[in-house]
């Protein structure tokens, strides 16, 4: 590596919680090159963020740096008084956010807000100043910039958002880049397109760049270099391409093995049990003991010291320090109880773990517990026996009309739904993805009837929906409900969890006594994970996953038949989305329920879904079973999704197809096919009429004119 541009070494920053001291960052070194990327990974809670904000001085008002250096091309940062910091941040270190819309100035243009940085860092004033807003918007690839620098942050997509917020950050080339899970919230063509601008600009600027993420793929993509923190600390470093072929510890593994994917379809995902220590905790053995499935007494006993398994390849880990000749060892007694020490390899009355070169062997019971978790799950018997449709929906519009002037007449409409047709059988699930402003969210809340359609039929189990008076339909609303995305919004913060988990029950008439509701929240919180105890707490008192599960609840307590689950697991670190996603695959396995799975996580839908539906500015443009369009996809936006999902793969040579622009305006959809303007393989039929469905089988159908009037691919 070359030699550093930042150096940090034995960082703490430490919260003042009341009495106690919350170690948020506790021991923490890396370096980073000139043009590098080191990605810092790990669960949301184990303190990534808050050391980004160390380096750039900006803890909130409880927090201090209590030990450690930060060293910026030599120069001690920490050292600096304030007024100097000052022209460091955003000059030589500059950061994206997390969430751009809440750190984004909502009463200033943003061209105000780019030229605010370079008043501040450079001597640009005036039209030289406003040519240089310009340059930064266009190279972000924001389209009539000139125009746009006018316009507010409201006023953009997420991604033009996101893009804008790299336009500040990049506003006076500095040396260091922190992205703070830049494309979490991004739909994966914006992500790539987002991904694709870092790359480039930290090539032609030659910055470095501290990626804190908790998404492997792009890390994969991104990273020349990979560190996974825990509890405060890091506990493995190493090169991007060692790290994917052999990582080591053993909470970097289970990452691993919590990702969904089609390798995993039909089998449970590896889940960590219990959470992230609070670090608030005195720790005196090793923080991931635990929820680890190799610890051993010394585990709890001595925390572990860093060794290298690998050139530039460290783990803090006992079993990567112990001998070759000796492993921990699990001795079981004859009452069926075990206790786990270490042992020379070879001895006969113990079944031994041993460190291998490429890693390690679980304990027997941890084996014995993969292997049953690795079965595949049963087919419900409404699979085997019954194929008639649970919903069926046809030609399901839902248009918003705009209103304007004094009198507010109708000027024109939003077209959110135009036209979508789909059905889902008892048990299964179909997944409906694309992106973000394409109508996802308002397919199913017409679904639901929580928005009325324009036009069109909603059918459930034979019954027409839209066609219902409140009364009637009040009535029918226990056999549907809807998980939403954000379950901390979606939970009234004033209830308790069994307040929340009865109104349901109240309220449909689901369960006619005091008891029997009691009853049913403990049997609703043990079939959801939880225990029965936690439902006197508050929703704040839980993890995200948690209150997830909560929410998952809350739909359950009715006995829906169908659920529509709007994006469950997006703000969700892969262990804790490892968890919902056995859940709900648990419970349509003893329930027989259906599933309307929106959702833009194209990895979530190859490991859960059965069928998927490809959803573009209002219309579906394809639709399959998830082998025929995860695997042979032939619309051209599925191609450009699919080529668009960051992989875990080294040495890919696949081709990412980029598309330019974004997704047009729903209330000016473009002529003929949507798609069009962004089409790699555009024709000029498709700027006439809007293409006819075409099957491949009686279940895969595009509608795309490279197919019309020909089952084959052209």
């Amino acid at each position: 590596m070359n030699a550093p541009l930042l150096f940090v070494d034995n960082l703490k920053t430490w919260l003042d919680a009341g009495k106690t001291q919350v170690r948020a960052v506790d021991g923490v070194s890396f370096a980073i090159a000139r043009d590098e990327t080191f990605a810092l990974l790990g669960e949301s809670g184990c303190g990534k963020s808050m050391t980004a904000l160390s380096i750039m001085r900006l803890l909130p008002e409880a927090g201090r740096i209590v030990a450690g250096s930060v060293e910026l091309d030599g120069q001690d940062l920490l050292a600096l008084p304030e007024i100097a910091m000052r022209t460091v941040r955003g000059k030589r270190i500059a950061m994206i956010f997390q969430e751009p819309m809440t750190s984004l100035n909502p009463v200033l243009t943003v061209g105000r807000q780019i030229s605010e940085t370079l008043y501040r860092h450079t001597a640009l004033r005036g039209e030289a100043a406003q040519a240089r807003v310009l340059e930064l918007l266009d190279a972000v690839g924001i389209p009539d910039a000139k125009a746009r620098c006018h316009d507010y942050p409201f006023q953009f997509s997420g991604g033009m958002k996101q893009r804008v917020m790299i336009a500040i950050a990049l506003a006076c080339e500095p040396d260091l880049l922190i992205a703070d899970e830049p494309t979490t919230a991004l739909d994966v063509t914006i992500q790539a397109q987002v991904l694709e601008l870092l790359r480039t600009l930290q090539r032609d600027h030659g910055m470095a760049v501290l990626l804190i993420t908790h998404d492997l793929g792009v890390v994969s993509e991104m990273a020349h270099r990979v560190a996974v923190m825990y509890a405060g600390e890091i506990v493995e470093t190493a090169e991007r391409g060692e790290f994917f072929a052999n990582p080591r510890h053993p909470y970097t593994r289970k990452l691993f093995a919590s990702l969904p994917g089609a390798v995993r379809r039909g089998q449970p995902l590896e889940m960590m049990r219990g959470n992230v220590p609070p670090l608030d905790s005195d720790f005196v053995g090793c923080r991931f003991a635990g929820r680890c499935d190799f610890a051993w007494q010394r585990c709890s006993e001595e925390a572990p010291a860093w060794t290298e398994v690998a050139p530039g390849h460290a783990v803090r880990c006992h079993l990567a320090a112990q001998p070759a000749d000796v492993g921990p060892v699990m001795e079981e007694s004859l009452d069926g109880t075990a206790s786990v020490g270490t042992a020379p390899v070879g001895t006969a009355s113990a079944v031994h773990v041993r460190l291998h070169p490429q890693g390690v062997s679980p304990p027997r019971a941890a084996a014995e517990l993969l292997a049953r978790a690795r079965k595949p799950y049963p087919q419900h018997p409404l699979l085997l026996d019954k194929a008639g449709g649970l919903l069926e929906v046809s030609d399901l519009k839902i248009h918003f009309p705009i209103r304007k002037g004094l009198l507010k007449r109708v000027a024109g409409h939003v077209y959110a739904v135009d036209g979508v047709s789909l059905a889902i059988r008892p048990g299964r699930t179909l997944a409906l993805v694309g992106e973000s402003g394409c109508g996802k969210t308002t397919v199913g809340k017409g679904i639901l009837q929580l928005i009325r359609p324009t036009a069109g039929s909603v059918r459930f189990a034979g019954e027409e929906l839209t066609g219902l008076k409140s009364s009637a339909l009040r009535a029918r609303r226990a056999d549907f409900q809807i998980v939403f995305q954000d379950p901390y919004s979606s939970l009234d913060p004033r209830m308790r969890i069994a307040d929340i988990l009865e109104e349901g029950m109240i309220s449909l008439g689901t369960a006619s006594s005091p008891a029997a509701r009691q009853a049913g929240v403990d049997s609703l919180l043990r079939q959801v994970g939880l225990s029965p105890d936690s439902k006197y707490r508050y929703p704040h008192e839980f993890s995200g996953g948690q209150r997830q599960r909560v929410a998952i609840a809350r739909a359950l307590a009715v006995r829906p038949k169908l659920l529509v689950c709007d994006e469950p697991t997006s703000a969700l670190d892969v262990s804790v989305q490892a968890q919902i996603l056995n859940l709900l695959k648990g419970l349509q396995d003893d329930l027989g329920l259906a599933y309307l799975f929106i959702t833009h996580n194209l990895a979530v839908v190859e490991y859960f879904a059965h069928e998927v539906a490809v959803m573009y500015l209002g219309r579906i443009v394809e639709h399959g079973s998830v082998e025929e369009v995860m695997h042979a996809p032939r619309h051209p936006y599925t191609r450009a999704l699919l080529s668009a999902v960051p992989v875990i793969e080294t040495g890919s040579k696949r081709e990412v197809i980029r598309l330019s622009g974004d997704l047009p305006s729903p209330s000016n959809p473009p002529q003929g096919c949507h798609f069009h303007p962004r089409c790699p393989h555009v024709m000029p039929v498709c700027r006439l009429d809007y293409p006819a469905a075409t099957g491949f089988s009686a279940t895969h159908g595009v509608r795309c004119y490279l197919y019309e009037g020909s089952p084959g691919e052209r």
